[in-house]
């Protein structure tokens, strides 16, 4: 009697490569005892050769900080709402993008708005001068030095 038993892929991913089984290589199913004929390979190792494989530097610093975070819930908590908060404004760019009119009209509004802007603020020089300075004000109250 035949089992129709699906062979494992890892992580739900598409289906391993079919082939031949070699030496120290053991052949992994999804269900049952019994792997069909030319199932598919898969080789275990543990800590000997092969497994040295190093972690980027950004995953190490990813892990420091995390394990440096005194409020983990809190954290991920705010992590999860910001991905619902992005989920939820792209769903709502999507929408007005679909109004027929809508679009349109916040397109000439930013036209407006830069043409506005860089008339006030760029064109002439104690202008631009005015706008530095307050950029760089900003700048000092908010990180509270003036290395800028």
């Amino acid at each position: 009697m035949a089992t129709a038993c699906r062979l494992a892929a890892p992580l739900g991913l598409a289906p391993l490569p079919r082939g031949r089984a070699s030496a120290g290589v053991v052949a992994v199913a999804q269900c049952g005892s019994k792997i069909p004929r030319g199932g598919v390979a898969v080789r275990a190792t543990s800590g000997g050769e092969g497994a040295t494989e190093e972690v980027p530097e950004i995953v190490k610093a990813a892990q420091d900080a995390w394990d440096k975070v005194e409020d983990k819930y809190a954290v991920a908590t705010i992590g999860v709402a910001a991905i619902v908060a992005l989920w939820t404004v792209v769903g709502a760019i999507k929408a007005i993008d679909k109004l027929p009119l809508l679009p349109g009209v916040l397109e000439i509004v930013g036209i407006g708005y830069t043409g506005w802007f860089t008339y006030r603020n760029l064109i002439f020089q104690p202008d631009r001068e005015a706008l530095i300075g307050k950029i760089k004000s900003t700048y000092k109250e908010i990180t509270g030095s003036s290395r800028w």
